[in-house]
Formats: structure tokens, sequence, C-alpha cells
């Protein structure tokens, strides 16, 4: 009875973080908009941001609760969620998108992104062998992340001014009453939502590791991992219906850059310490983040294409890492 109760609130935690940041995504983009801030320069920063607010929130509030109650457990939850979402992102989701849709591409929409991306997840596999995230690196990463965030801004600036020297011309949202009300509801349940639902996430993520007799570490890198990916899992879904490569793998690697480079720096603060890597962070999570990135991005700087078997290769090596995460606890 107990097991069925902490799944089923670890499954409502679930649930409310997903829809919570749907709602939030969908209200922080029209107050946006609303202000006159053009949509690609939204979808390029505060849509961008959003996304990441599960990943972000659990891996927060493990680290606060590993601080307060000096639990390391509490802490591999919170690098295992945000490492492990990137690796989910990578080799479950966007393997399925190059299984469904190899792609042409232009490289250079993919270039700088991919070197961030392996750059910072250089950054922590290094790190990590020292056994813990110092102030140092995070600056780094965080200046990573300013890097992203300004190509970001600089890609949709350029693409605006195409778009008006071909006479288009945006439309700004309605802002009548109803709608107003309508959207900061939304706004509200959608913070409400994440920060229930994370805590609900942490919480029962703890509780589901403890009854079934496995770390919660290995939690956080499958289950919750996996859990707080579900956005990029619907858009790729979404993606791969309406046959859009590009929609699908470029979200993917932005949103993996902003988990790596934001919310490990975040949570080192929140913990008031150098963040402790565990030996699964840095002889197994990591090292594994980097290879599904590699075999991500390389073979697409090369040839400017995204392969097959690039799809089946990242999920070989994904569906190999949840094994053997959880053999090496069984054993």
């Amino acid at each position: 009875m107990e097991l069925f109760l902490t799944i089923l609130l670890f499954t409502v935690g679930l649930i409310m973080i997903i829809k919570g940041g749907d709602f939030f995504v969908d209200a922080a983009s029209w107050i946006a908009e609303i202000s006159g801030i053009p949509k690609l320069i939204v979808g390029a920063t505060v849509v961008s941001f959003a996304t990441t607010l599960p990943e972000l929130l659990v891996s927060t509030i493990a680290a606060v609760q590993g601080r307060q109650l000096a639990d390391p457990a509490k802490v591999d939850m919170a690098i295992g969620n945000a490492v492990g979402s990137v690796t989910a992102n990578i080799g479950l989701i966007m393997a399925l998108a190059l299984l469904f849709m190899p792609s042409v591409i232009r490289r250079k929409d993919y270039m700088l992104k991919s070197l961030l991306m392996l750059g910072a997840t250089a950054v922590l596999a290094a790190v990590s062998l020292s056994g813990s995230l110092s102030i140092a690196p995070s600056v780094l990463l965080i200046l990573i992340f300013a890097v992203a965030m300004t190509e970001n801004v600089v890609s949709a600036v350029r693409t605006m001014s195409a778009q008006r020297e071909c006479g288009a011309v945006e439309e700004r949202p309605t802002a009548d009453r109803k709608t107003v009300i309508v959207m900061i509801v939304k706004f509200l349940l959608g913070v409400v939502g994440i920060v229930w639902g994370a805590d609900l996430l942490v919480e029962e993520g703890s509780a589901l590791a403890s009854l079934i007799g496995i770390p919660e570490g290995i939690v956080a890198v499958t289950v919750i991992a996996v859990g707080t990916s579900l956005p990029e899992l619907v858009t790729t879904l979404t993606a791969i219906a309406k046959k859009q490569a590009d929609l699908s793998a470029g979200n993917i690697i932005g949103a993996n850059i902003i988990d790596l480079t934001l919310i490990l720096p975040i949570n080192m603060l929140a913990f008031g310490d150098n963040l402790p890597f565990s030996a699964q962070a840095s002889h197994l999570d990591l090292p594994v983040c980097l290879l599904v990135g590699l075999i991500a991005t390389v073979p697409m700087m090369i040839s400017s294409k995204f392969r097959r078997w690039q799809g089946v290769a990242l999920l070989t090596v994904y569906l190999a890492y949840v094994a053997i995460s959880c053999l090496g606890v069984l054993a």
C-alpha cells in the first residue's frame, strides 16, 4: 500500500510539473509578447529558460535538502537529474527524432550550439574527477550559458531583419480583459504546479528509492530525468508528426545547454558549498553524457546531416547505460 501511494504521489508530482510548465511557458510568452518583445526573441530567451524550470527546481530542491539534512543522496539526486536529463534528451528523445527523421541541415545553425553543449559537458566531466564543483568552473559554465543566450538573441534579430525586408508583419497577442485574467491564472497555476510538483518528485522519488532498495541517484538519472524531460519528448513527437526535424534537434540542443550550464551552478549556490560529485556521476553519468553528445553532434558537424544510424547508436548507448546503472545496484 505504501509503495502504491508513493508511486501515485510521484505520478501526481510529475503531472503537476509538466502541466505547470506548459501553463508557465504559455503565460510567460504571452506577457513578454504583449509588452512588445518579438516572438523570436521570446522564444530565444523566455521560452528557452522556462522549459528548463522543471529540471532546475527538482535539482535545486534536492540540493537544498541535501545541505539541510546533510544527506549526500539528495545531492546525488540534484546532479543526477541535471545530467540525466541531458543524457535522456539526447540518448532517448533525440535518438527517436533521428530514427524517424534523418535530415540534411545547415551546419552553421548548429555548429556553435553543438560546441557549447560539448564544451559544457567536457568541463563538468573534467571537474567531476576532482570530486566537486567549485566556484571557478561554475563561473565558466555561466559564461557558456551567456554566450548561448547571446547567440540565440543575435540569431533571432537576424531572422527578424530578414522578415522585415520581406515585408512580413508580426501580430501581437490580444490583451482584452478575459485574456488577461486567463493568462494571470495560467501563470500562477504554472508556478504553483512547477514548485509543488518538483517538491513531490524529490520527496516521493527519495521514498521510492528507499522502498525498492536502490540509490536516489539512480532514480534521478532514470525516472526523474526522463519525467522532467517529457516536454522535450512531446515537442519531438510533435515534430516527428509534422516532419520538422530542425525544430526537434534545435530544441533539444538548446535545452541541454541550459541544463548543463545553469542548473548545477545554481545548485552549488543553493547547497552553499562546493557541490560534491558521486563516483557514479564522475565515472558513469558524465562520461556517458559526453559520449551521446559526441555521437549526436560530431557526425553532423562533419557531414551537415543527421543520420538514422546515429539514432540507433544513441538509443543503444542509452539503454546500455540504464542497464549498467541498474545492474550495478543489483550486483
